[in-house]
Formats: C-alpha cells, sequence, structure tokens
C-alpha cells in the first residue's frame, strides 16, 4: 500500500511540539483537508445566517417554534437510534479540558462519563489543541501517567478498573484554527480540526475497547447546524469504512434558537444522537445576545440569582426533558462549579447542600443524568440519580407528557422578580477579568471565588454588563440610585485591577495578562457594536 499524499494543509506559526508527529500525520491531515473541502463553505453560509435571524429577531423582538418543521414535531413515530451500552447509563458526568492530569482524574473519578473539553474549558492554543489529542490517545492505551513538578503527587489511571466514557466536545462553528490553512491561506475551522483529529486516530480503538467515538456539540443554533454535524459524520464514517451510527452525538441546547428547534436537531441527527444537554451560563447569554434591543423586559439580573426554578428556565428544561424522552434519547442537566474548599468546611457543607437540591431536582424532573466539575461533586450528584433510578439506567420512559410550553414561556424574562445590583456589576467585572487574563495564558477551566469557571461564565458576565449600561439599569448602592454607565464599568475594572496588584502581587502582576484582560473586558462589554463571541478578539491576543 503507498503512502498517503502529502495533506493539502499547513501548519503556520507554530512552534514544533513534542509527539506532534503522532497527530499531525499525513494521513490524519488529509482527512481534515477533506472534511474542510467540503463542509467549510455550508459551514460559512450558516454563520451568514446567524446574522440574517439576529436581525430579525431584532426588527420582532420574539422568537416562535418553526412552521416549516411542524410536521416532524407533530409526527409521534421517529425516535433516535437506540443508545449503546456505553452510553446507556450517564447518571453523572464530569467536565474538564484535555490536560494530562485532568484526563487521569476525570477518568479515575467515578463518574459514568468525562466530557473532554476542547471548547469552553480549553484556550485553543495550539499546544492545548494537539497535546490534547495526544493525551486522549494515551488515555485509551492506558500509556497515561503525570507528575506534578510543584507538588510533586504523581497521577495514573486506576488498573483494572472500568474508566468513564469519554464524550469530546469539539470547539464550535465560529471558531477557527489559525495554525491550519489550506493552500489560499483559509484556516480550516476549529470543529472540524478538533472532530477530524480526534475521530480519525481514535474511532477504530474506542471500538476495540467496547465504547465509541461519542460526540458532544456545542453553540449550535439551529436544526440546518445539526444537519451539517450529520452530514460530517456520514462522511467521516464512510471515510474511514465505520457502519453508519457508529458516531453518537449529544447536542447542547445552550442558544436561546435551539431551544425552539429542539425536535428538529434531533430528527436531523436521529441516526447518530444521543440526547440534549440544558446548559445555563451560555443560554443566558444567548438571550442577552439575541433580544439586546428588546428593551428592559429582557434586562437579567445577577447572573447568579438567575436559577434553573426560573419560570422561564424551568420552561426550558422540562421541555427539553419532554422532547428528549418523547424521542428516546437522553435528557441531561446542568453543571454543579462548585470546587471545594480544602480551608473551609462550612463553606462546603453549605455548597454540598445546594449541589444536592439541584441535581434532586434534575433527577425527580426526569433528567438522566448531570454535569459536575470536581470529582468530590461525583458522589453527591451520583446520590441524588441513584435515589431515583435505582437499577435502572436511565429514566427515559418517563415521558413527561404533563409538561405544555408555549413559544412565549422560553422568553419570559420579564417574568423574574430579581433585579440587577451593584454588587452583581462587581462580580461580573471580577470575574471577567481573571477568567480572561487566566485564558490568555492559556487555561480554559479557572477556579474563581470557590467555582469552576469557562468561556461561558465570561460571556454571560461581559453580556451583562453590556446589557445594563445599554438599558440604563439603576442600581440601589451605599444609599443612593447609582446608573450603569462605561464611566462606572471603567472605575470598577480599575478598582478590581488594583486589588489582583495588592492581592498577587507587583511580580506576579507583571508576570500576568491582567491589563491585557481589563482592556479585553471593557473592549466587548462597552463597544456599541456587540461582539458575537468574547473568543474571537480575545483568540487574537493569545499566544501560541
Amino acid at each position: 500500500m503507498s503512502a498517503p499524499a502529502p495533506s493539502p494543509l499547513a501548519i503556520v506559526d507554530a512552534e514544533p511540539l513534542p509527539r506532534q508527529e503522532e497527530i499531525l500525520t499525513d494521513a490524519a491531515l488529509a482527512f481534515v483537508a477533506e472534511l474542510h473541502r467540503r463542509f467549510t463553505p455550508r459551514r460559512d453560509e450558516l454563520l451568514a445566517r446567524r446574522a440574517e435571524r439576529r436581525a430579525e429577531i431584532a426588527r420582532t423582538s420574539t422568537l416562535d417554534f418553526l412552521p416549516e418543521t411542524a410536521a416532524i414535531r407533530a409526527d409521534d413515530s421517529w425516535k433516535v437510534a437506540p443508545s449503546p451500552a456505553a452510553l446507556d447509563d450517564r447518571r453523572v458526568e464530569i467536565t474538564g479540558p484535555t490536560d494530562r492530569k485532568m484526563t487521569i482524574n476525570a477518568l479515575n473519578s467515578g463518574a459514568r462519563v468525562w466530557l473532554a473539553d476542547f471548547e469552553d474549558a480549553s484556550a485553543p492554543t495550539w499546544e492545548n489543541v494537539v497535546l490534547g489529542q495526544v493525551n486522549m490517545a494515551d488515555a485509551y492505551t492506558r500509556n497515561i501517567d503525570f507528575t506534578d513538578e510543584r507538588t510533586g503527587k504523581s497521577y495514573a489511571l486506576r488498573p483494572n478498573e472500568e474508566l468513564a466514557t469519554v464524550v469530546m466536545r469539539p470547539r464550535g462553528w465560529h471558531l477557527n484554527e489559525r495554525h491550519l490553512v489550506d493552500a489560499e491561506g483559509t484556516p480550516v475551522p476549529g470543529a472540524l480540526v478538533d472532530f477530524g483529529l480526534y475521530f480519525f486516530h481514535n474511532a477504530q480503538r474506542l471500538l476495540d475497547l467496547g465504547k465509541g467515538p461519542y460526540f458532544y456539540l456545542p453553540k449550535t443554533e439551529s436544526h440546518l447546524e445539526a444537519r451539517l454535524w450529520n452530514d460530517v459524520f456520514v462522511f467521516a464514517q464512510d471515510y474511514v469504512g465505520l457502519p453508519q451510527g457508529t458516531i453518537r452525538a449529544t447536542v447542547l441546547i445552550e442558544t436561546i434558537t435551539a431551544a425552539y428547534e429542539m425536535e428538529e436537531i434531533l430528527y436531523e441527527l436521529r441516526d447518530h444522537a444521543s440526547g440534549l444537554n440544558a446548559g445555563r451560563w451560555d443560554y443566558l447569554f444567548s438571550i442577552v445576545k439575541n433580544f439586546r434591543d428588546g428593551g428592559t423586559r429582557f434586562v437579567l439580573p445577577d447572573r447568579n440569582a438567575v436559577t434553573m426554578t426560573a419560570p422561564f428556565m424551568r420552561a426550558y428544561t422540562e421541555l427539553l426533558v419532554r422532547t428528549c424522552h418523547k424521542r428516546g434519547a437522553h435528557a441531561i442537566g446542568g453543571m454543579a462549579a462548585f470546587i471545594p474548599s480544602r480551608k473551609d468546611p462550612e463553606v462546603n457543607k453549605v455548597a454540598f447542600e445546594k449541589v444536592r437540591a439541584d441535581k434532586d431536582r434534575e433527577a425527580n424532573d426526569g433528567f438522566d443524568g448531570s454535569w459536575v466539575a470536581h470529582p468530590d461533586l461525583v458522589p453527591i450528584a451520583m446520590e441524588s440519580f441513584d435515589k431515583v433510578l435505582g437499577d435502572r439506567p436511565n429514566q427515559k420512559h418517563r415521558l413527561r407528557e404533563d409538561v405544555h410550553v408555549e413559544a412565549a414561556d422560553l422568553i419570559a424574562v420579564d417574568s423574574l422578580d430579581a433585579r440587577p445590583t451593584y454588587d452583581g456589576l462587581v462580580n461580573a467585572v471580577q470575574v471577567g477579568i481573571r477568567y480572561i487574563e487566566a485564558w490568555l495564558r492559556g487555561l480554559g477551566a479557572v477556579a474563581i471565588f470557590n467555582l469552576m469557571e469557562d468561556a461561558a461564565t465570561a460571556e454571560i458576565s461581559r453580556s451583562q454588563i453590556w446589557q445594563w449600561i445599554n438599558a440604563g439599569v439603576e442600581f440601589e448602592h451605599a444609599g443612593e440610585s447609582v446608573k450603569a454607565t462605561p464611566e462606572l464599568a471603567r472605575k470598577v475594572a480599575a478598582e478590581e485591577l488594583a486589588a489582583v496588584r495588592a492581592e498577587i502581587g507587583e511580580d506576579a502582576f507583571a508576570a500576568g495578562h491582567w491589563q491585557q484582560a481589563h482592556d479585553l473586558l471593557l473592549q466587548v462589554a462597552l463597544d456599541e457594536d456587540y461582539a458575537d463571541f468574547l473568543t474571537l478578539p480575545a483568540y487574537e491576543r493569545l499566544r501560541g
């Protein structure tokens, strides 16, 4: 058999990485190049369609279920493909980036599933993109260990134990990979790079382990975007000679437009669909982004005041459970982001009770599983779902036919009693700056104030600052009424920058990216033209 022809893709502006030749083979890059040639033009058309739809929402300040797909919703006969055994029980899923330490800890965590994240929990440096793929391959061959140079602690997979099933999340459709370009110098979409390299190297290896190539699909905004993914899957399976339906995908319903197309999304992916997931921060960010022209009735209060029990959030989650179970798919709940304190057991006690109540609610509502961000939360979430599921792997038999959600229920933001607060503005600035600074250093999952934060946190933080200023929100602060203005945001940001400098010291401050993070947060929070994604201008500043 002759060697594969050199790939038409070029690696640019990237220093050589250890073991990159194992991932960036001619054959793998030829596969990614073919994905790029076939599917990037459609990706571009769908991104343009997003802008057109946003303009329509700006004009109407409303959304509705699609009349042109009513027949799909009305047809009770279709179901998604039966779940493979490795994905039948998803009662607890742990999330995190694919660095070596996290890979080992997640697989050892006791969770049924690990969401191996190349998206919001991973800053897309070339090193993270390529070495994350190395780590995944090493994990499947059980050839992975890690020693922390700072602490001397060593990590390894537990021998002879069942490891968490991996569901890999590639980047969303909007992000490009600047280090991989075609002959015209056009970058390949990050989604196709992440998916293509992972699938090419690991699909057969995973099948040999009794599992398969499973994916989480982020930032989906319509059933047409799900159709594109389905076509990618069909082509990829044919390309490497795997049966159709080998790939399984769970779609994150983390945009408000996708919430109106849940059945259609499952229908488009029905031979490859595994379920839907109910996010939180990206979902709220999407509401702000799409309805930012809609006046005060769409103004959200502080992000932590918008719980999953808020009427419009409950409409969203209950509709998701009903939709999934009607079509034979898994319904996966949201994130428990608390990071336990090693110093304050009282903080842990209060937080654990909140996590337990949240997971109890999800299990009782009919969800088949849920997310946690830390191994210490796995037993808490497991207990909540064990109480409801017992020996069953899931509760897809609960059809939730009692749920009736109207189109207006999903955007009834003005049903909330809470209002934005000055403290909420301060928290948005604090978290935004601290997260962006870490992201610019190549860290996508960051512990801030005892919560594990990712890019979705920064998106809702900067979006709320933008929304409150543009809506002329007034806060009560120190006995006075204070209006949200660019000047106020700049003042709070300057105070936070000074506080960080005092907290970490001059040397650490100078070694970081604090001024850059400060400037970028204010740029995306104060610019008149709202940036679709914070990560787009941030990627231009990301080194490596």
